[in-house]
């Protein structure tokens, strides 16, 4: 009997096939956060065939593309009002996509990006269009046929639905689809999905829906949308449940859409510390230049892509002033000092005196022992190093950002 060897290639694909046999999702994806753009933020339902195309070609004209956003998402508001009456497809509204959604994914593909598409795990979703409920197989199997690479699957209308079982149907679908596409569960929080999401999931909602709002919240009554601070302060204690190929999700980006620029920054700063999905939700065609050096710059990004994939710890919280610190490869660390304040604060750190220590990671940043540089990743200049405390004054609602490296 002749043995054979199996080499390169042919054992990458056997290997493959096993572990998907046995998975719940596609485990290889979303390695760091993803990062992209979505419709929802600043169109709403607003979205049709033009636009979308328009914004595939600025997110490559603009550099957005080469800074890493490359998952263009249509969020709700796609699809036509009801179903195929013969199928039971999901049909793209006739009048804003008159030639379809897989024309739309060739463009987009053409454009050397991903695409993603929305629904829910309801019977309707947000917008009262088609839900997947009862259709999660019938579904997945037309996102593959459209080359979908990203599906974003809300909440809404899902009254007595278990959530995790809701999930898990869906990914168990996606999967029986054979296309890897990132699932992204926007589940708002409701059901702790940081508990269960990683299991069939990319990425999971953590709060309730964003607004352009530094602090507090929007209230419309019915419903609220929260701020950039509130989000903020919910994300702390979840750092253990983040990793490679699954991520918390405090939303996506407001950068671009009425707040002032030191707030932009903030906002993506801390975004970036926690190790979040950078989903930028801002009309791509009217960018200013500070929103453009807000989202692309590369030394931020860097820290939210960062291989090691931890998400920050906060270190302190006093007088309005938050000081949180994140390990990176190679042993940097990203320190980040910010102001919620309305009025300046004098930030006084005595980097020797301190003690950080991430203790779900087991490290601690041994400033007493070991000098470290600091460089400013707004202002992209040195600051000295550790030998020395940090004294600088914050303005309000303003931050300070660090990469501290040997």
């Amino acid at each position: 009997m002749k043995k054979y060897k199996l080499k390169g290639l042919a054992m990458s694909c056997i290997l493959f096939f096993f572990t998907q046999l046995h998975a719940q999702k596609f485990e290889s994806l979303a390695q760091t956060p993803p990062m992209g753009w979505n419709s929802w933020n600043k169109f709403q339902a607003d979205i049709n065939e033009q636009l979308i195309k328009e914004t595939a070609d600025v997110i490559v004209s603009s550099g957005m593309r080469d800074a890493g956003y490359v998952y263009l998402v249509i969020d709700d508001g796609w699809m036509a009002p009801v179903r195929d009456e013969k199928t039971g497809d999901l049909v793209a509204d006739p009048r804003k996509f008159p030639h379809g959604m897989k024309e739309i994914a060739d463009y987009i593909h053409s454009k050397g990006l991903k695409f993603g598409i929305y629904n829910s795990a309801g019977t309707e979703t947000c917008q009262g269009l088609p839900g997947t409920r009862g259709y999660e197989y019938q579904d997945a199997r037309l996102y593959a046929s459209w080359d979908v690479d990203y599906l974003k699957f809300d909440w809404c209308h899902s009254d007595k639905q278990n959530a995790e079982e809701s999930y898990t149907t869906m990914g168990k679908a996606l999967l029986s689809a054979k296309r890897p596409m990132i699932f992204s569960i926007c589940e708002l929080g409701t059901n702790k999905p940081w508990i269960w999401g990683a299991k069939m999931g990319h990425l999971w909602r953590t709060t309730d829906d964003i607004g352009v709002q530094f602090d507090g919240y929007i209230d419309h009554k019915t419903w609220k949308q929260l701020s950039i601070m509130t989000m903020i302060d919910q994300q702390v204690g979840l750092e253990k449940y983040a990793g490679k190929g699954h991520w918390n999700d405090p939303d996506m980006l407001e950068v671009g859409n009425g707040l002032t620029a030191s707030e932009d920054r903030l906002h993506f700063s801390m975004w970036c510390m926690l190790a979040a999905p950078l989903m930028s939700g801002n009309d791509l065609t009217k960018m200013s230049q500070t929103t453009k050096e807000i989202l692309m710059n590369k030394d931020v990004i860097a820290i939210d892509q960062d291989p090691l994939g931890f998400q920050a710890f906060r270190h302190s919280n006093e007088d309005s002033v938050q000081v949180w610190f994140k390990p990176l490869q190679n042993d940097d660390w990203a320190a980040c000092f910010f102001n919620r304040s309305s009025v300046t604060k004098n930030i006084n750190f005595n980097w020797q005196r301190e003690n950080v220590n991430d203790t779900l990671y087991k490290k601690s940043l041994p400033t007493a022992s070991a000098d470290f540089n600091l460089y400013d990743l707004w202002k992209k200049k040195n600051m000295g190093n550790t030998r020395n405390p940090l004294n600088v004054n914050l303005a309000p609602h303003d931050v300070l950002l660090i990469r501290l490296s040997r």
